[in-house]
This record gives C-alpha cells, sequence and structure tokens, in this order.
C-alpha cells in the first residue's frame, strides 16, 4: 500500500491544518515469554500431566492494522493515525 511522504492534515496542538510529515509506524505483536506461568502451564498439559487438551489450533493468519505517525512542522507534536482496517499489504511511503 503506497501512501505519500506528506500530507497537509489538522494538527490538534496548534489547531491549524499544516503539512506534515509522515513515517511508518506500523507494529506488529511479538511473541510472549517462554517462561511466563500460562505458557509454563500449557506445556505441562500437553505433556500429559493433567488430561487431555487440545494443542496449538492452525490459526488464520490476521492482517494488522497500517499505522503512520504524523509530525508537525511548527510545534514538532507528533501523532499516530490508522489507515484503513487490518490489512496483509504492508505500507510504503511515495518518495
Amino acid at each position: 500500500m503506497n501512501f505519500p511522504a506528506s500530507i497537509t492534515t489538522y494538527c490538534p496542538k496548534c489547531k491549524a491544518h499544516t503539512t506534515h510529515k509522515v513515517k511508518v509506524s506500523t507494529y506488529k505483536a511479538k511473541r510472549g515469554r517462554k517462561l511466563a506461568w500460562g505458557n509454563r502451564q500449557h506445556e505441562r498439559q500437553l505433556t500429559g500431566y493433567i488430561g487431555k487438551v487440545a494443542g496449538e489450533k492452525k490459526v488464520r493468519k490476521q492482517g494488522i492494522r497500517q499505522k503512520i505517525m504524523l509530525e508537525c512542522p511548527q510545534c514538532k507534536k507528533k501523532h499516530e493515525r490508522v489507515i484503513g482496517t487490518r490489512t496483509t499489504k504492508k505500507m510504503e511511503l511515495k518518495r
């Protein structure tokens, strides 16, 4: 998904429409800690100490929310904006 490198939009701090610089700030969640209590409990269940439990499910991959970071040139305030909904295409800036 292509997006322009600068857009004219409203800045809530200086209360004016200015040309903001755009930076891609899409965040994707990382895997959980191996030694967390829930993960250790689940591993114990899978080894058979507790009884029959379901293993790891096959889950359909979900897209990530495409976010951009806008920076106002006058007040240097940064604010985030979500572009669309969850998508599988990666956000890129037009140069």
